[in-house]
């Protein structure tokens, strides 16, 4: 799973690979569901590079939401889309059919730990994944636009997309003992191109875990509530 993340600093490691990106909008933050975050998507008509950096909502909010009271409860449950399951899911499957595919760029994420919880009141530890080399990486997941009815304003969202990890060296130390252990796509840089044009048959190829060589995770306790969800965002 991915509750909460840190976006990378700098995304220029992402135009690197896929062109020139138009800059990103607004503060980079810790990431929760309901906040926005920089997202690459596949850019629709001609220019210099193959994707464009757009400011979405971490939920992803299907198209086919009737008022703004639907869109807000069904955003809280779609920040994570299982990857088995994605092409069929109602919130989902359009999305995937579509090939609305976007890159998160990431610093980091975090996961809840209960490996200390006896020793912490029962309570997990939140711990921070990072690449062992210390730089940013992108990961998997799909975008949807909504358009509130009430209002007319568009709202761009996505959500990222988890595989299976029992067995996971790194985690496998996440989540409740007898939980599935989940973890977001991470894609290989030298594939973020094919990703964002992938075929909906060739994006099944790209659900796998990365390797726990690649990963570390270290205790970061959450010392402060996670502040108020700021306004939404257009896209």
């Amino acid at each position: 799973m991915c509750i909460n993340f840190q976006p990378a600093a700098n995304p220029a490691f992402l135009a690197e690979r896929l062109g020139p990106l138009e800059p990103p909008l607004g503060q980079l933050e810790d990431i929760f569901p309901g906040y926005s975050a920089p997202v690459a998507l596949r850019r629709g008509g001609a220019g210099d590079s193959l994707a464009a950096l757009r400011l979405a909502q971490f939920g992803l909010v299907p198209h086919w939401c009737t008022d703004a009271t639907q869109a807000r409860d069904i955003s809280r449950k779609t920040y994570n889309a299982r990857s088995e399951t994605a092409a069929s899911k109602p919130s989902f499957r359009t999305a995937w059919a579509a090939r609305q595919w976007v890159l998160v760029p990431m610093q980091c994420f975090f996961e809840p730990s209960w490996e200390d919880a006896v020793a912490n009141g029962g309570r997990p530890t939140r711990w921070r994944i990072a690449r062992a080399d210390g730089q940013p990486f992108a990961v998997a997941g799909l975008w949807d636009r909504w358009t509130d009815p009430a209002t007319g304003n568009v709202q761009g969202s996505f959500t990222v997309l988890t595989v299976n990890a029992d067995g996971h060296a790194v985690m496998g130390r996440m989540h409740r003992p007898d939980e599935e252990k989940r973890m977001p796509v991470i894609v290989p840089p030298a594939l973020y191109a094919d990703w964002l044009q992938a075929s909906p048959q060739q994006a099944v190829d790209f659900m796998r875990a990365a390797p726990a060589d690649d990963l570390v995770a270290v205790a970061a306790p959450l010392d402060r509530a996670a502040p108020v969800a700021p306004n939404l965002s257009l896209f």
